[in-house]
């Protein structure tokens, strides 16, 4: 009996993952025709602030190829995110509760919106003014001829930073659900955790003030979302 149980649980894992395999093909087929388009795309906050007749170089010989597939690998990934979600949560689902369920989707769909804020926020806010002030300090002797890989890692890497520190009210809100921490207890907190923004800021970004303050200071106001958040719950729950 357990043999067969285990047996239905392999088969029907195996489904899922050709799922999501097939889902990536879907996606990644044609978007791979447009990957040096999404690559002008990730450039646009650069090339807008470099001066006039410079442009981005490959100082490998193969990036021109590569760096391009790299990121439409990516945003395959990403694009196809609800299919791969799907899949698991069809494997995964028969053995939660009902209030399980509804907490993960509920938690998934903030994860989402909220992912997709940090890198928004990065894209036009934070690449542009990053970019606007190196080009505004740096001599007049150099000339800006950024590599495309060590570009792209370097706003992919923002990009993932800003994305993950922007789940800070989920956090927040989920501490406090389970009781991990008191919701008074983390509410005195708010001077540490001011200072700690900071400090997380300094590790995550470029060693530049400017790029660290746009990240701590909306990662502190997302610490007071989550509180607040946090408050609204509570107090509905205590109303029933």
């Amino acid at each position: 009996m357990i043999n067969q149980e285990l047996v239905i649980n392999l088969i029907e894992l195996r489904k899922r993952i050709i799922y999501i395999l097939i889902g990536l093909l879907i996606v990644f087929i044609p978007l791979f025709k447009f990957a040096n388009q999404l690559y002008d795309i990730l450039a646009k906050p650069l090339l807008r602030y470099m001066p006039v007749g410079t442009q981005l170089i490959a100082t490998d010989i193969t990036s021109p190829f590569f760096v391009p597939l790299k990121l439409a690998l990516l945003c395959t990934f990403v694009i196809s995110l609800p299919n791969t979600v799907y899949q698991i949560w069809q494997y995964t689902a028969p053995a939660m509760f009902r209030h399980e369920k509804r907490m993960i989707i509920v938690t998934f769909i903030c994860v989402t919106i909220l992912f997709a804020l940090g890198i928004g926020f990065c894209y036009y806010v934070v690449l542009p003014v990053i970019f606007k002030f190196i080009g505004n300090i740096k001599s007049s002797d150099i000339l800006m001829m950024t590599d495309i890989g060590k570009y792209a890692d370097f706003v992919l890497d923002l990009f993932l930073v800003f994305g993950i520190c922007f789940q800070t009210p989920i956090i927040v809100f989920l501490i406090i659900y389970f009781n991990l921490v008191n919701y008074v207890k983390i509410k005195k907190l708010r001077p540490y955790i001011f200072v700690g923004c900071f400090i997380i800021a300094a590790i995550l970004t470029p060693p530049d003030v400017i790029s660290q303050t746009l990240l701590a200071i909306p990662l502190y106001l997302l610490y007071e979302l989550g509180l607040l958040i946090s408050l609204i719950i509570k107090n509905r729950d205590a109303t029933l």
